[in-house]
């Protein structure tokens, strides 16, 4: 049964359980049931972004989408600007697959190298710091995977056709947003097609000001094709495309630089990702194979003042066999591969261009022993060919290197309700491609350019009785040799995390907290020398709650954003980063004679608090004005189904 469809029908004893699972429950256990590795040691620190969340998230932005997650933190307040931060560590520094494609992480360091649309989005997983072999290449601080909506999310059974409708209007700036999703299966082929839109104007923030740049100009799209003939074999081919184009800030992630005030200018941006996967849907005996292709690329142009084009771009494949050796113990193997670029043009300028190429070899092994222990390891072997700006004429900027990878997770249950979990990876990182923007500085020295590498550590627990459920870790990632231009340095990123969900008849709730420090070479420094690895972000917390009411087909619930002082002791800082506390609610009603049709009503930022994100890059500097989030918003949605 597709989320969608849940929301609105009525509790009845027989969809009860579904209703439970799937749309009043913050529990994550309908969206990990798709992880076919689900319950393994290397998915003990993994957070799922629940069904409920995703469904909220639709008609928002990324921010949204992770809202309930306070180890995955995003700031930038505008899409195209959003950064992603899990643990603390920039989302650059992890491998990030949509529909098994490895996706661009490398952009221009005032916009976002991961804009992605929620509506079209059924699965999201973060792993972070550690990532297990068969996840992918160069994932030195974990990974992040993330899956579109199939035709058989959006139909019923017995369906030939099916769909949804959405509209929105968000007071705060105008905006109107709209998208459409229609799926059709005839025999073993099926297809889906999906549109949104938003466009509106500049919002104010809690002060009742304007924030120039910050109006909506959205388009997403998604086409996706599948054969499946319900016994063994899936093809599928799917291409996607996300728009924004608009005039925002001279840099797009920061409000205004103090004393040096720049007129708005346009950002083009454009993201395109296409997939074709083969994969055998038994999930039983020693073959189980799976085949990817894919490409993905990331344009961001700047027409004003330099005719700047941008263009990130990734080449990838992946070929793996799963071999069952028993109901609970299988080993994964295979090769995957990668070729990146990296380009930029400008007026007058030449094109200038790094690479680099990489195939890997891995293999992990997940075990569940009989005796209360559960263990997961991996290995994987990278080897990779680097050219730099000037390969044609300086053989130092030409790199060939390699190195192995190794992790390690264990789970202990000490009975049905308590167990204890531990891990460690050691991963080969390779040498990343830079912002394409910076390259018109100098030439960069590539001579003393090294391959980075990192160690990440966790050791948690997991409490649950009944419908509550309790966990948390520990966690270092420390990496050597990050890249910034042609230097290194090293970074670490260490602190804690803690979250709990909890439910009770037609209603449930989910708290996370999360404590980071990072540093670079030992120094916890301000944001700015830790752009494009991490951000200095103390403690934040968040919580969701959401009650159903039956007799009334009502939905009602809240959030709380937080997020504690933070930044006293920050090397070239001269601003402590300020706390804040931001509360949301929201009602859904579902009219009992249209219960196809669910009618949606928020009021975001309650009390209209005067605040950024968290992780909004500048907070901890004067002569920076951050990006302000919105002031009190009413947001209108509605949805039907067909």
């Amino acid at each position: 049964m597709s989320t969608c469809l849940a929301a609105v029908l009525p509790a009845t004893a027989a969809l009860a359980q579904d209703l439970e699972d799937t749309y009043y429950t913050l529990d994550t256990i309908t969206i990990e049931a798709q992880d076919e590795q689900e319950g393994a040691a290397d998915r003990a620190t993994a957070v799922y972004v629940s069904g409920a969340e995703l469904e909220r998230a639709r008609s928002g932005s990324v921010k949204d989408l992770f809202a309930g997650l306070a180890n995955v933190s995003v700031g930038g307040a505008i899409p195209m600007a959003q950064k992603i931060f899990v643990n603390g560590v920039d989302m650059l520094n992890l491998t990030v697959q949509m529909d098994g494609v490895l996706q661009n992480n490398r952009a221009f360091h005032h916009v976002s190298a991961n804009v992605f649309d929620p509506g079209m989005l059924k699965f999201v997983r973060a792993d972070p710091g550690i990532a297990a072999a068969d996840t992918g290449p160069n994932a030195v601080a974990g990974a992040v995977i993330m899956e579109t909506v199939d035709a058989g999310d959006i139909m019923e059974d017995g369906q030939t056709v099916g769909g949804n409708a959405r509209l929105s209007y968000d007071s705060n700036g105008k905006t109107f947003g709209g998208s459409t999703t229609v799926a059709a299966k005839s025999g073993n082929f099926e297809a889906l097609g999906y549109l949104r839109a938003a466009k509106g104007d500049d919002y104010k923030d809690g002060n009742g000001d304007v924030v120039p740049g910050t109006a909506a100009n959205f388009e997403s799209g998604l086409l996706k094709f599948a054969f499946d003939d319900q016994q063994q074999h899936r093809l599928e081919v799917s291409a996607q495309r996300i728009n924004d184009t608009e005039m925002r800030p001279y840099r797009a992630n920061i409000g205004e630089v103090v004393g040096r005030p720049a007129p708005l200018r346009l950002y083009d941006t454009q993201r395109n990702n296409y997939s074709i996967r083969y994969e055998d849907t038994r999930n039983k005996g020693l073959w189980d194979p799976e085949v990817v292709l894919g490409f993905s690329e990331s344009l961001v142009n700047v027409p004003e003042p330099f005719g700047s084009e941008g263009d990130s771009s990734t080449y990838s494949g992946k070929l793996q066999n799963k071999f069952h050796l028993s109901p609970t113990n299988t080993i994964v193997a295979g090769v995957d591969f990668y070729d990146r670029q990296s380009t930029y043009r400008g007026t007058g300028s030449d094109t200038l261009t790094e690479t680099a190429e990489n195939i890997g070899v891995f293999a992990q092994a997940r075990f569940d022993l009989g005796t209360n222990w559960e263990v997961s390891t991996g290995f994987r072997y990278d080897w990779q060919d680097f050219e730099g700006l000037d390969a044609s004429s300086n053989a130092e900027s030409r790199k060939s290197i390699d190195g192995a990878s190794g992790n390690l997770s264990v789970r202990y249950h000490f009975n049905e309700a308590f167990s204890l979990r531990a891990g460690a990876s050691n991963v080969f990182g390779g040498i990343q491609l830079e912002d394409n923007y910076l390259f018109e500085i100098p030439a960069w020295d590539y001579s003393n350019l090294e391959a980075s590498r990192a160690e990440n550590y966790t050791v948690g627990f997991d409490w649950g009785a009944g419908s509550t459920k309790v966990g948390g870790e520990f966690f270092l990632t420390q990496i050597d040799n990050v890249r910034s231009g042609g230097d290194n340095f090293d970074f670490e990123s260490k602190g804690w995390n803690l979250g709990v969900t909890h439910g009770w008849d037609n209603g449930s709730l989910r708290f996370s907290v999360s404590r980071s420090d990072v540093e670079r070479d030992g120094v916890g420094y301000g944001s700015w020398y830790l752009q494009d690895y991490g951000a200095p972000l103390g403690t934040v917390a968040a919580l969701q709650v959401q009650q159903y009411l039956p007799n009334q087909n009502l939905l009602i619930g809240g959030s709380v954003d937080m997020a504690m002082e933070y930044g006293e002791d920050l090397v070239n800082s001269d601003a402590k980063l300020p706390g804040y506390a931001v509360v949301n609610v929201f009602a859904e009603y579902t009219p009992k004679q249209m219960l196809n049709l669910t009618l949606r009503a928020s009021v975001n930022n309650l009390f209209d608090k005067q605040y950024s994100d968290r992780a909004t890059y500048g907070q901890d500097y004067t002569s920076i004005v951050p990006l302000a989030e919105q002031g009190r918003s009413i947001m209108l949605e509605a949805v039907a189904r067909f």
